[in-house]
């Protein structure tokens, strides 16, 4: 997905990542274990490029908690042990903003971060969040990550009734370098599927957690409580693969203590 100028997504841009989430065409199974199912769509096999798509199933989770969890950035601290920093930049209207993010990539890799906007919207009982890559002046790219792109990266939450609910997590993130075969592997058949069972099992914990830290903050939920600055969508620009420094880790060996053996049995602080 090719943009020239910072859009904030419409109804038409969300129905179009709905679809996208339904659509199995051209889409290879690489993992389906315990209600997760996992797809790749290899776009430049020399470069390691590629979609990814998940699909949860999730009996003890309803829509709104997965909901909540996604949005929740303080509750993401505590959960995702992936992150480096994450923070909020700015709101741009009461469902968009822009927000970084930085993450650990399996070691040798170096590790990534990007600027993106993010928008959402609910869908009936279901839920909508998707973002894409952008430019600010303000946050430029760290000498000590690679900032990568995300092309198009979101979730679709699908309500399954008050106690149960669907993922669909659909990504395309271009990682600013060509990377070694064994990181889709790695990625697709490890790191994706634990990535959505950690995540279900902080949802199971959200509630209570949520009790105990500011129980009825939820400004994705009631835009009035946000506190963070307007900015103008001309403060942003589209970040261009092509203007960001592309680096060679195709040769990078997986290192022992990073490979498929960790435990899926993480727990949240």
């Amino acid at each position: 997905m090719s943009r020239d100028s910072v859009q904030i997504p419409d109804d038409r841009d969300f129905q179009n990542f709905r679809s996208e989430c339904y659509s199995d065409a051209g889409w290879t199974l690489t993992y389906s274990k315990s209600g997760v199912t996992v797809w790749i769509q290899i776009l430049e096999e020399e470069r390691a490029m590629h979609r990814i798509r998940c699909k949860m199933e999730c009996k003890e989770v309803s829509a709104e908690v997965f909901y909540d969890v996604l949005h929740d950035i303080e509750y993401r601290k505590k959960w995702d042990s992936n992150v480096i920093e994450t923070f909020d930049i700015g709101k741009l209207t009461v469902n968009a903003d822009i927000g970084y993010y930085a993450w650990k990539c399996p070691k040798p890799l170096k590790n990534r971060d990007v600027i993106t906007l993010r928008s959402w919207l609910p869908f009936g009982n279901d839920y909508i969040i998707m973002n894409y890559s952008v430019k600010h002046a303000k946050y430029p790219p760290r000498k000590d990550l690679v900032r990568a792109v995300s092309i198009q990266t979101g979730y679709l939450i699908q309500s399954g009734g008050p106690k149960s609910s669907t993922l669909i997590y659909l990504a395309q993130v271009d990682p600013r370098g060509s990377l070694p075969k064994w990181v889709v592997n790695k990625s697709s058949q490890f790191l994706a599927p634990k990535a959505m069972k950690k995540m279900y099992k902080a949802c199971v914990k959200y509630p209570d957690w949520k009790k105990k830290h500011n129980p009825h903050h939820k400004p994705w939920l009631y835009p009035e409580q946000s506190n963070l600055p307007t900015i103008s969508l001309s403060d942003v620009t589209i970040q261009h693969a092509d203007s960001l420094e592309n680096i060679d880790e195709s040769s990078a060996t997986e290192t022992k203590d990073d490979r498929g053996d960790a435990s899926d049995e993480d727990s949240v602080n």
